[in-house]
């Protein structure tokens, strides 16, 4: 649905997505969610690991960022800060952070010192042993120590 923003500023926003770390296809999908849904772009930054999106609606960005990781993995992190106040409400301006993984389900990947093979990645990385079948599952914060296998 698209909100009513007649009367707006042409830089108005009410979100800024950040992608980082991402692949063409990532960024590829986002900017098709954008179109599709008519969301208005007030301006986009290109950064040397990514590049920023600021969206007119803040809802529909939570709502991308969520799609992001069940689609292809990551991490996401959403901030949000108080910017005003409109007909006695508190208005709120929200960042949503995705930053994407260099692997992807199915890979081999290095994890403390082992050897596994990526089989999900949600809310957490689920890995498997290779040898063992051993299952573990790595939250974001940690996917720093998996590695991607040569």
């Amino acid at each position: 649905m698209v909100r009513d923003l007649t009367g707006k500023h042409p830089g108005y926003f009410e979100a800024i997505l950040q992608l980082r770390d991402c692949t063409e296809e990532v960024r590829e999908f986002a900017e098709g969610e954008i179109i599709r849904d008519e969301i208005r772009v007030s301006k986009v930054i290109e950064l040397k690991n990514g590049v920023d999106f600021y969206l007119s609606d803040n809802n529909f960005a939570r709502k991308l960022g969520k799609k992001l990781r069940e689609k292809f993995g990551g991490e996401i992190q959403t901030t949000a800060s108080l910017w005003g106040m409109r007909k006695g409400r508190e208005v709120y301006r929200v960042t949503v952070l995705f930053r994407g993984l260099h692997f992807k389900k199915g890979d081999m990947v290095i994890y403390e010192g082992e050897e596994y093979k990526v089989k999900l990645m949600s809310k957490d990385i689920f890995l498997q042993n290779v040898k063992t079948g051993k299952k573990v599952h790595v939250r974001y914060k940690k996917m720093d120590q998996v590695k991607k296998k040569e």
